[in-house]
């Protein structure tokens, strides 16, 4: 118990929209990150009074984080991030932190950006310089073609050279993002993305399958037959090839999406420690444009239109749009739903300490069920998703959720990796 160790900070420009992107993003409002630095500088001040008076906080056994979610936060200057991070240690201790930033290729494309001196290797240099200490590199695919096709404005070269300039400027944290099941996309294609991305040896990976947004334009395009995705059988047939090369290789798959570099011996552990908070089920601050943040409790959203949130924030009002009480029942369900993504599963002494009661008295006949149909496992210690049910994971997550909840949860749906 204590304060919040954890923050999330969004922002939410990008000098262009990927069209299977739903996520609270901007496209040519560049002209507004100085003002918006400035707002969110404003609320972390704000919260700062806020978090060091929050009593009874849950605080999973995790070094504190920070996490730059976008967006593209590498839009973002050198000096206006570290002003952000400057104000950020009012709000937690950055000692020992985990401070990761996303990172689009795309940021540093274009002549008039070389001219200015905005190249990867001096911008990371920078970041590195001012503690920042994980980068997460959105690459999706190496297949040029599919980039084009999904809206993405780097090319495979360009995120190859993107990370070789973070690895030359001394970051050890890096993590790649990717997806499969992109429109076009083949067997062969995604093992030759996977094969290439290990010869990078990153230290993580966050692997999603892509999943349509109604509200995105990929949607209208495939509904419409201009675009054809991979079939479910494909698509499963990718995450098989994906769990079997990445284990082959030495990573291991912590959480449904995402692997590691995990050693005990060694005391090597690159797993995610701010997503971790979040499928613990831990408190956590957020700032910024629509970023949701979790303070027991209750979830909070903030203003998602960025005039209206500079204008809240100047006016020394937190930017809060809905704010969401949660009871006894919502924060048992939200335990086992997050937790259960974690190849671990959900321990039963993090379910007593989290949610004050035990996990049988609350889910004994649902995990009775769920263990006859072969969709978890559990022993003397803890419950977790078999891999079938890690197949139908959502179908099963929804069991605790129908069981015990009210529904007024706001689950973040969307990790930070």
């Amino acid at each position: 118990m204590g304060q919040p160790q954890h923050l999330y900070i969004h922002i939410p420009f990008c000098h262009h929209r990927c069209c299977y992107c739903d996520f609270v993003t901007y496209a040519g409002m560049e002209d507004r990150i100085e003002a918006y630095v400035a707002a969110v500088c404003r609320e972390l001040a704000m919260l700062a009074q806020i978090g060091h008076g929050t009593p009874a906080c849950f605080r999973a056994p995790l070094r504190p984080s920070i996490f730059f979610g976008g967006g593209t936060p590498s839009l973002l200057s050198p000096a206006q991030i570290e002003r952000i991070i400057a104000t950020a240690e009012q709000v937690l201790p950055l000692a020992d932190a985990e401070i990761s930033l996303e990172v689009n290729p795309g940021s540093f494309l274009g002549t008039g950006l070389r001219e200015q001196g905005r190249t990867a290797r001096h911008y990371f240099g920078k970041l590195a310089q001012m503690g920042i200490n994980r980068l997460s590199l959105g690459v999706q695919t190496l297949h040029d073609p599919t980039l084009r096709v999904i809206g993405r404005q780097h090319t495979a070269m360009e995120a190859r050279q993107c990370y070789d300039a973070a690895r030359r400027v001394g970051f050890a944290q890096i993590s790649l993002d990717m997806m499969f099941g992109l429109p076009g996309q083949t067997l062969a294609q995604w093992q030759a993305d996977l094969e290439e991305i290990i010869a990078w040896q990153p230290e993580h990976l966050s692997v999603y399958s892509l999943i349509l947004e109604e509200r995105a334009p990929l949607y209208q395009q495939v509904a419409q037959g201009a675009l054809a995705l991979p079939d479910d059988d494909t698509s499963a047939m990718m995450y098989e090839m994906t769990l079997e090369q990445l284990a082959t290789a030495g990573y291991v798959g912590y959480e449904i999406s995402n692997w590691a570099r995990i050693d005990s011996v060694a005391g090597l552990d690159t797993r995610c420690q701010h997503n971790l908070a979040y499928w613990l089920n831990s408190d956590y601050l957020a700032a910024g444009a629509a970023a949701h943040g979790h303070i027991f409790p209750a979830r909070y959203a903030n203003l998602a239109q960025i005039d209206t949130y500079i204008a809240e924030v100047s006016a020394n009002r937190r930017p809060v749009e809905t704010w969401v009480h949660l009871n006894q029942a919502d924060g048992c369900a939200e335990t086992m739903m997050m937790g259960l993504r974690l190849h671990t599963g959900v321990r039963y002494d993090h379910f007593q300490q989290r949610c004050g009661c035990a996990l049988d008295a609350v889910y004994g006949g649902v995990l009775e069920r769920l263990v006859a149909q072969g969709l978890l496992e559990r022993d003397e210690h803890a419950v977790w998703l078999t891999y079938r049910g890690r197949m139908i994971g959502n179908q099963v997550f929804m069991q605790f959720l129908e069981s015990g909840s009210k529904g007024s949860m706001a689950i973040p749906l969307r990790d930070s990796a």
